[in-house]
């Protein structure tokens, strides 16, 4: 696990709730890692502006979506400045390049995750339930897996816990948590954005969450 994951450097989140993300982050970093579970690394640095491309503030849904970050999503926090994710890449299932612009007009649940990290796995379920319950023409559950290389592991893993309803993607490479975290967005794994149907993150929660709970559906009703 050690060598997959991502180099540490030493930065904090930059979202609206960041001082509650990283207090929260940091808490259940603490107590996996003693139990030998999580795969934790700290925020890249970032003393560059974002990449705003189309993308702009919306203060009244920002408003909104903190309002309803509660509960087992109560570590999501909105973006405190635009950043343009259109154009993050990864491939399909079949192994063909995609990026994130080909699900534009759709409101997008982005996870990055490994099969090395096991919160991330355990949480995969709870994606995909969500995934069944709010996915459709305007809102979907788009998982990434970072696990180095192939995609033969991570495949395997959707086979075993029998993932029917969840999209497959995979990056071996690991850009698209090297853009978030030099956008000092990400912290380790697992994390999870909040995207609009522009390509502009909404938002992100660093670390595990209950994705398939009433708290976590408010959210993501929250967006639509």
């Amino acid at each position: 696990m050690a060598d997959d994951a991502p180099e540490p450097a030493p930065n904090a989140p930059r979202t609206r709730n960041s001082g509650r993300i990283v207090a929260i982050a940091a808490i259940g970093a603490v107590v996996i890692a003693a139990a030998g579970f999580y795969a934790w690394s700290t925020v890249g640095g970032n003393t560059q502006s974002a990449s705003a491309g189309n993308c702009s503030i919306n203060a009244e849904l920002a408003t909104k979506l903190d309002a309803a970050a509660i509960g087992d999503v109560a570590a999501f926090g909105t973006v405190d400045r635009p950043f343009d994710a259109s154009a993050l890449a990864f491939n399909n299932a079949d192994g063909t390049s995609a990026k994130l612009s080909d699900r534009k007009g759709k409101t997008v649940l982005l996870n990055l995750w490994a099969t090395w990290c096991a919160p991330c796995r355990a949480e995969m379920p709870a994606l995909e339930e969500l995934n069944e319950t709010l996915g459709g023409e305007n809102f979907e559950v788009v998982p990434i897996s970072l696990d180095l290389g192939t995609d033969e592991k991570p495949k395997r893993f959707y086979e075993e816990m029998k993932l029917d309803g969840l999209p497959f993607q995979h990056d071996g490479q690991m850009g698209v948590h090297s853009t978030f975290k030099n956008e000092g967005l990400a912290l380790g794994l697992p994390v999870t954005f909040l995207i609009d149907g522009n390509g502009c993150v909404l938002g992100a929660l660093n670390g595990p969450a209950e994705w398939a709970s009433e708290d976590a559906k408010r959210l993501i009703k929250a967006a639509l």
